[in-house]
């Protein structure tokens, strides 16, 4: 058997893990070979590929980004993209296809399973944790450290300058790095996509926290919108998903900070760096049993399925039911890390 393998999305700390559990287990307890595909979406429609084999996936369990490179292409929205798509796969003989990647990816993988028959398994990947039907997503534990060491370090410029820090993290419709990161750093504010904010309210935390001789940081994910406005935009551009490019809320919010308080501010966007470098041994471990799990999902013919993280075992979701809505954080959790605000 020949089994395909595609990274799909924006890249994220714990990639390579999988790829290297997905060639290791299959090569050397099922005898299969295997074709990378490069770019995502892209490599299958374009048919370009690379040999994936043990030497190539040695040494890589320790390193950021993907072998196999990413993008965010949509082989939907391509005219004739699925026959192309099919047409590559019997070019290159390959029986079964590994996606790797995050709602969008899975979601093409949902399709191509379910409505055109095409052999899939899918692996959930995204900083966010917003997949459904999986606990975790390798790539989050990473982030969120990144994110906390970053605020930790801020907090000794915020005292020293008795200045209000804003952090901007990553999250475009779920708070889960901000909550978080946030809760770790000791954040006065962590502000949400899930619940909008009142900047008055924020300003009063802040104001607070000034009376309190302590400066305050502020912590918000990229699509927190406050109660009476929109999300805020980067550049109003559509990928090839639907999606806006995002950032900006942080130097918004803290313009109208210093403007309503009178005290200075200042924002610190992380962005891709939370995504990028090393991945946390968390996610090495859970990325590494991932790939060795849809290995076998392939070895038992199970399509269709994407493999997933509860308490400790991982299991076998369809794709189409992790993909069908994101998970987002509670209200109830929120509301229980408000004590530390202000």
């Amino acid at each position: 058997m020949r089994v395909g393998v595609l990274t799909g999305g924006g890249d994220c700390p714990g990639l390579n893990a999988v790829i290297r559990g997905v060639v290791r287990k299959g090569v050397q307890e099922y005898g299969y070979d295997f074709t990378g595909f490069r770019d995502g979406w892209r490599g299958p429609l374009e048919g370009d590929t690379l040999r994936l084999d043990i030497p190539a996936v040695r040494g890589i369990l320790p390193r950021g980004g993907t072998i196999l490179g990413s993008s965010r292409t949509n082989p939907l929205k391509v005219e004739g993209g699925i026959r192309r798509i099919k047409e590559n796969l019997g070019k290159y003989e390959v029986d079964a296809l590994i996606a790797i990647g995050g709602e969008d990816t899975l979601g093409v993988a949902a399709r191509l399973a379910d409505d055109y028959g095409i052999n899939v398994v899918g692996v959930p990947k995204t900083i966010d944790n917003d997949l459904s039907a999986t606990d975790y997503t390798f790539g989050f534990d990473t982030a969120v450290g990144i994110a906390t060491e970053a605020i930790d370090r801020l907090h000794t410029t915020a005292e020293s300058h008795m200045r209000v820090l804003v952090v901007e993290v990553m999250g475009r419709h779920a708070g889960w790095i901000a909550l978080h990161s946030g809760l770790a750093g000791g954040a006065n504010v962590i502000l949400i996509p899930e619940q909008r904010f009142d900047v008055d309210q924020v300003c009063a935390w802040v104001t607070s926290r000034f009376k309190a001789s302590y400066a305050p940081i502020v912590v918000v994910a990229e699509g927190a919108m406050p109660k009476d406005g929109d999300m805020i935009l980067k550049d109003s551009s559509l990928d090839s998903f639907g999606h806006v490019r995002l950032s900006g809320v942080g130097e918004w919010l803290s313009k109208e900070i210093e403007r309503r308080t009178g005290k200075e501010a200042r924002t610190t966007v992380l962005g891709h760096v939370q995504r990028g470098g090393t991945p946390s041994a968390f996610d090495r471990w859970l990325a590494t049993r991932f790939g060795l799990h849809a290995i076998e999902a392939v070895r038992d013919g199970d399509f269709g399925k994407m493999v997933a993280l509860r308490g400790t075992d991982i299991v076998r979701v369809p794709i189409a039911d992790a993909t069908a809505k994101l998970k987002t954080v509670d209200p109830a959790l929120y509301e229980e890390v408000g004590v530390f605000f202000g």
